[in-house]
């Protein structure tokens, strides 16, 4: 079952690993004998799916998240091994798809305006005024 991130880019099967391990949580006397939980795992660094660039801009911005090259994704949410299996399917694409999603436009600073200026330093004269009239007063 290939991967589809995007129109553009498709994780065949064959370039994904899969573990599977008892989970804990909820499931009674079933959780101690099946294998639920999941965990999918994906190498960037050897992965034929991506151009250069794409596995570039992957290993800068998830190298937080890699091990060797490898990113890996869990998922022990449901009882049920194909469930988890899809969230962990989604949470890889969602990763991936994040990744590779181009930076949004650079926030141009500005002045605050003269006014917004004049409110927030009346209003700290205010509380000045106020901090003022709690103190007690002089022995004179």
């Amino acid at each position: 079952m290939d991967l589809e991130v995007s129109p553009a880019l498709t994780i065949p099967a064959s370039e994904l690993g899969w573990r599977f391990s008892r989970s804990s949580g909820p499931g009674g006397q079933h959780v101690n004998t099946s294998d639920s939980r999941v965990e999918l795992a994906w190498n960037i660094a050897a992965s034929a799916a991506l151009s250069a660039g794409q596995r570039q801009m992957l290993l800068t911005r998830l190298g937080q998240r890699l091990i060797a090259g490898v990113i890996t994704v869990a998922a022990s949410e449901r009882r049920s091994q194909l469930r988890n299996r899809e969230i962990a399917l989604a949470k890889l694409s969602h990763l991936v798809a994040e990744g590779l999603a181009p930076e949004g436009a650079r926030r141009r600073a500005t002045k605050p305006t003269r006014g917004s200026n004049r409110r927030r330093l009346a209003a700290k004269q205010q509380r000045a005024a106020t901090k003022q009239q709690r103190q007690r007063p002089s022995a004179e």
